[in-house]
């Protein structure tokens, strides 16, 4: 069973107490209960995609108290404080470049070079996220292809015994979720959601607002739209009973085909929580070593198609699929 916390300081304190155990809380927002976990956390973060039985990994909005402890993991551009003057706390979102050093898991932001970040407004999320003091992650709190949830009878219709908690933060004012704006390049800012604050209102800030006319052109920062999105720079072959001499091996169970170089076993117990946790780590990892052993490409053993399983051959699928041509003084040494 799911435990319901009330917003009183007792159970603001449980609630982040479990978020920095690893564990998840769905809490209200002035837009949708959002399903929230320790967004630097894999292991949390790859709960997250379990409890939503979410087909596959997209890139989660990373919620924090203030615009302060947001640009401490993006690189922010002088709109990006500007927009955030107008509009934090409030339903935006702002997708801007992954700083140097964020701790925000590659699992959260889909191994893309940005990240999603936004400061929810309402008293209780905002006692929350001052008392964690970390990047959370939420999405809306309802298992994947429903209706989003606002208010938190909603979520344990959706995912009772499925998470650890849910905080009653009330209904939700908005009801809708929050617009999401890509200022990665501030010289064309571009719509990827609309939400809970009006493109009229965007436009009074940013001038003209760009929209993707295709799912290519917003793939970049938008979740799960680029078919062949963080490839590694070797080829990657999935479904593999063997390996080759030149093949570096990305491994999952406790049987492994002999004869690898170099392998990164995903969960040597089977455990998909902790694969989808370490299958970005494992593809940069194998990608950087076999590329200095001079290996051609990565193996990857069979991954079993249920419950985590289908989003995890989801990204394997998009690492192996074709990709552009590149330049020579682009190709891999």
């Amino acid at each position: 069973m799911t435990n319901l916390l009330d917003a009183s300081s007792s159970g603001l304190q449980t609630a982040a107490r479990i978020l920095r155990e690893g564990g998840l809380v769905a809490f209200g927002t002035e837009t949708v209960y959002g399903l929230g976990g320790d967004a630097t956390q894999p292991k949390t973060v790859a709960r997250i995609f379990e409890a939503k039985n979410r087909p596959r990994f997209n890139p989660l909005i990373s919620h924090f108290a203030d615009a302060q402890a947001a640009f401490t993991q993006v690189v922010a551009n002088p709109l990006a404080h500007k927009l955030a003057e107008a509009f934090w706390p409030g339903p935006l979102t702002l997708i801007l470049p992954r700083a140097p050093h964020s701790t925000v898991s590659d699992l959260a932001a889909d191994g893309l070079p940005t990240l999603a970040v936004r400061v929810p407004k309402g008293e209780t999320v905002q006692a929350l996220l001052k008392l964690v003091q970390r990047p959370i992650a939420a999405p809306s709190a309802n298992r994947s292809g429903r209706i989003s949830p606002s208010d938190a009878a909603h979520v344990l219709e959706e995912l009772d015994g499925r998470i650890d908690a849910v905080l009653d933060s009330g209904p939700c004012q908005v009801g809708v979720e929050s617009t999401v704006l890509d200022i990665s390049n501030p010289k064309r800012p571009t719509l990827l959601r609309p939400g809970g604050i009006t493109l009229e209102a965007l436009q009074a800030v940013c001038g003209t607002i760009f929209m993707p006319e295709t799912e290519v052109d917003a793939a970049p920062a938008s979740p799960g739209r680029l078919l062949s999105h963080y490839a590694p720079h070797l080829p990657v072959r999935l479904n593999a009973v063997d390996v080759a001499p030149d093949e570096a091996l990305l491994a999952f169970g406790n049987t492994q085909p002999s004869g690898a170089t170099i392998s990164w076993n995903l969960s040597a117990s089977g455990n998909l929580e902790e694969a989808a946790a370490r299958l970005f780590t494992g593809l940069r990892t194998l990608d950087k070593q076999g590329q200095s052993h001079h290996l051609r490409g990565i193996a990857v053993q069979p991954i079993p198609q249920h419950g985590l399983g289908l989003a995890i051959q989801d990204r394997l699928n998009r690492a192996a699929a074709p990709r552009p041509a590149l330049p020579p003084e682009d190709l891999p040494a």
